[in-house]
């Protein structure tokens, strides 16, 4: 968690308005708060509203974030985590994806925690071949730096946990079901609106995690130009336009639940639910084998969350990663 002697003016100003959401703040106190001139706090808001922050300004008032500004901020996202939380948040306007950023940072060192948020991905990714569509404003787009303690052919259980962690904080945030398509993706009314990708560096010699890096995405609001063709029939979003601000609640929420899980990921606690979730299970699939792609039906989840199909012939196949798409679209 950053202190506010480790910002600078403009950080400090936006972290002080964030927490004083509710009324406004003197330039005066600002200034004395943070150690700097009234002028200097005059100068930061001016740049504050360059980067597209709402800020009211009232005379004998001073300033107040207004209660409609959505854009993500460090501040804006602690301001729904608990004290003592154990995320250090860097949030970048622009990024090629937040789970390379995330990548890069492990490489030098950064410490578990350390979370990467961007308002737009140009080239967020989902599994191998596929992209990630994540323009700015619509969506919440996070990955957090891990060294988990497991081995690596146990890492489905970082993606199973976020997948867990994300319908919860969905369903926190709307009051309405979210179901989970095996292996990492999240549904809301039959359409998809959350991604998760976890990668790692794996040690040869002991065959664990050096670091592991779970990214998740959420379709928060329709973006302003539609979705692209090829995704509008399947993607969906949490919200409408215009239903207010979520989006820093929404990535508090989804870390919050993820770290819930993952200091105990080992006790495979969240099973049972991701099962209850998960609506492959009982349903006819379609999975890709060999080059082909077979119908079958899936019958059950593994305690390593693997997913069982029955063919045709009636023989079972135990499938590790996600080979298997709904034959019919969820409800």
């Amino acid at each position: 968690m950053r202190t506010m002697q480790t910002m600078n003016t403009k950080e400090q100003v936006l972290c002080l308005l964030e927490r004083n959401r509710d009324r406004h703040v003197s330039g005066e106190r600002l200034a004395e708060a943070i150690g700097v001139s009234r002028n200097a706090v005059w100068k930061a808001v001016r740049a504050l509203r360059a980067e597209g922050y709402a800020i009211d300004a009232a005379t004998n008032r001073g300033y107040r974030l207004s209660q409609d500004n959505d854009l993500l901020s460090p501040a804006s996202i602690e301001r729904f985590l608990s004290e003592g939380h154990p995320f250090a948040i860097t949030v970048r306007k622009r990024v090629d994806s937040t789970n390379a950023e995330a990548r890069r940072r492990a490489l030098e060192g950064a410490p578990e925690g350390t979370v990467i948020v961007a308002e737009e991905q140009w080239a967020g990714r989902g599994r191998p071949g596929k992209r990630f569509f994540s323009p700015a404003g619509s969506g919440v787009y996070l990955s957090v730096v891990l060294k988990p303690r497991i081995s690596a052919d146990q890492g489905q259980l970082i993606t199973c946990a976020a997948a867990v962690a994300g319908a919860r904080a969905i369903e926190r945030m709307t009051g309405q079901d979210a179901l989970i398509k095996w292996v990492n993706d999240i549904y809301m009314d039959g359409r998809k609106v959350a991604g998760i990708l976890t990668e790692g560096v794996v040690d040869m010699e002991s065959g664990r995690f050096e670091h592991a890096v779970m990214g998740i995405g959420v379709n928060v609001r329709p973006p302003h130009t539609g979705f692209p063709s090829e995704l509008a029939e399947v993607a969906g979003t949490i919200a409408d336009e215009g239903d207010g601000t979520m989006r820093s609640e929404l990535a508090a929420a989804v870390l919050e639940e993820f770290w819930k899980l993952y200091t105990r990921l080992g006790e495979r606690s969240f099973h049972e639910e991701y099962r209850r979730r998960c609506f492959l299970i009982g349903q006819p699939v379609v999975i890709a084998r060999d080059g082909s792609r077979i119908r079958a039906r899936a019958v059950d989840l593994t305690r390593d969350f693997k997913l069982v199909v029955e063919l045709p012939d009636k023989t079972r196949l135990e499938l590790p990663h996600g080979e298997a798409s709904a034959a019919v679209r969820p409800v």
